[in-house]
């Protein structure tokens, strides 16, 4: 009898990507299929034996996979016990229908830098999803693979612009509950959300996301101590509920927002 496989998947408030999927399966066999999105893939245990295009590839923790949309492929566990792996669908967009060819040539992806980023990724979709934080993170993991699809990976050089910087805190401080998205942000500048990330981080000493993070804690320690109960703090201050307020409140303060308040 086949082993039950865990499944876990949801559909996160993030443009561009369509769904987040984790499994681990021990006898499951893909039959043949396609997506209509990009298929990003990561193995964090055991290996897959995939067919692409009538084409044998394996992938395993020493690779990113990234299958492309309307591609047919297949995959299977390549040890009897079985495999756990991380995925993203992204829309076709966000890598182009013009790579698809170069996917296909190479789906394995040997980069331990975008491995990292594709892993915090994947850390700030779950439980909640901070959106600058997603948006943030997900332009970063386009980006790497974008210059793989071009064979063009090369170092960032540094990003210096402190009046752009400057202008991405005024506009934060301006919208803090209601957050504003990367980019939308980066459209309003005229430039690419990773540069504007990269100037902001350089110029304040830490990325856009954890800033506005800080600064709704800082008002949310305000109203409490104003008296006002937890519950309500939290969407005043642009958070979901009491307990995503408590998540990040705690790891600022190492307590929580109702001790905090009954310090006082």
């Amino acid at each position: 009898m086949p082993a039950a496989a865990e499944v876990v998947a949801w559909h996160p408030p993030v443009a561009g990507l369509t769904e987040v999927f984790h499994a681990s399966f021990t006898d499951h066999v893909y039959p043949a299929h396609t997506h209509d999105a990009w298929t990003l893939l990561l193995v964090d245990d055991g290996a897959v034996v995939y067919d692409l295009d009538r084409h044998a590839h394996g992938a395993s923790r020493a690779a990113v996979t990234l299958l492309p949309p309307g591609v047919p492929h297949d995959g299977r566990s390549r040890f009897p016990g079985g495999f756990r792996k991380r995925v993203l669908y992204l829309e076709p967009a966000t890598l182009g229908i013009e790579r698809v060819g170069t996917a296909v040539d190479q789906p394995a992806l040997a980069d331990r830098e975008l491995r990292t980023r594709i892993s915090r990724l994947h850390a700030a979709l779950a439980p909640r999803t901070d959106a600058l934080e997603a948006e943030s993170r997900l332009a970063f993991v386009l980006e790497r693979l974008r210059q793989h699809l071009d064979r063009d990976v090369a170092p960032v050089p540094p990003v210096r612009n402190d009046v752009l910087a400057d202008r991405l805190r005024d506009l934060l401080d301006a919208h803090l509950v209601e957050g504003v998205s990367l980019d939308r942000a980066a459209a309003l500048f005229g430039v690419h959300p990773t540069h504007l990330v990269r100037a902001f981080t350089r110029r304040h000493g830490l990325p856009p996301h954890r800033y506005l993070t800080g600064r709704r804690v800082d008002r949310a320690r305000r109203l409490l101590l104003a008296g006002m109960p937890p519950a309500e703090v939290a969407p005043a201050t642009g958070f979901y509920d009491q307990a995503h307020l408590t998540r990040h409140f705690r790891r600022m303060l190492a307590t929580t927002p109702a001790a905090y308040a009954r310090s006082a």
